[in-house]
């Protein structure tokens, strides 16, 4: 009896220990590779950059360098290719994370960052489906009201402000252009400020999450 009770306890033991092995295993094979990691902190650190740069720093330094006209003309041409690379990273990002982390396992501050990488997503879908195109539409609109009146090549958003208050004055196409850009080009920095906000977040609790530098 005593032999049968020691033989039984051996296999109860040994189907634990391989229970325990499959768990530590499957663990294992959960964790992203060290490829996989240079990835998601390139394709997070390419869209901050990206962000940064086009939002605070192109957009400003080009303003007061460049005829109003010219600048809009650039803007037409960058704004494309910026929104869709920031979609493309956003899907990247999206895609690596939830992969890693399936939805019945997320702590809260990883609901947090999964929300925001989707957040990220939709903004920079609506830039490049939506708002970015429009925004563009009226523009090219207004350019040719402008240049119909002599306006658009001075430098400088400051340049002719009368000139320009007296023509959406009198002329209600202009007007209503001008109306148009505005509501669109606010819904685009509204959708592009939050993404940033929402890439800085998710690089902040990346670094944070880094054994070490």
């Amino acid at each position: 009896m005593m032999e049968l009770r020691t033989r039984q306890q051996r296999v109860n033991d040994g189907k634990l220990y391989m229970c325990c092995v499959c768990s530590v295993t499957m663990a294992t094979e959960g964790e992203p590779t060290d490829l996989i990691k240079v990835l998601h902190l390139l394709v997070l650190s390419f869209s901050w950059g990206m962000q940064v740069w086009v939002s605070f720093i192109a957009g400003f330094a080009l303003v007061w360098q460049v005829s109003r006209h010219t600048f809009g003309l650039v803007q037409s041409k960058l704004f494309p290719v910026y929104f869709y690379c920031l979609l493309g990273s956003s899907v990247i990002s999206l895609a690596v994370y939830a992969v890693y982390h399936p939805r019945d396992l997320l702590d809260w501050h990883e609901s947090v960052q999964m929300s925001l990488y989707f957040v990220a997503l939709i903004t920079a879908g609506l830039n490049a489906q939506w708002f970015g195109p429009a925004v563009t539409e009226t523009m090219f609109r207004l350019r040719e009201v402008e240049k119909e009146h002599g306006l658009g090549d001075q430098v400088g958003l400051s340049a002719q402000k009368e000139a320009y208050a007296k023509l959406k004055e009198q002329d209600p196409k202009y007007r209503g252009y001008k109306s148009t850009f505005v509501r669109y080009h606010s819904l685009s920095t509204i959708c592009n400020l939050t993404g940033f906000i929402c890439s800085t977040v998710n690089l902040i609790y990346t670094a944070l999450n880094l054994s070490t530098i």
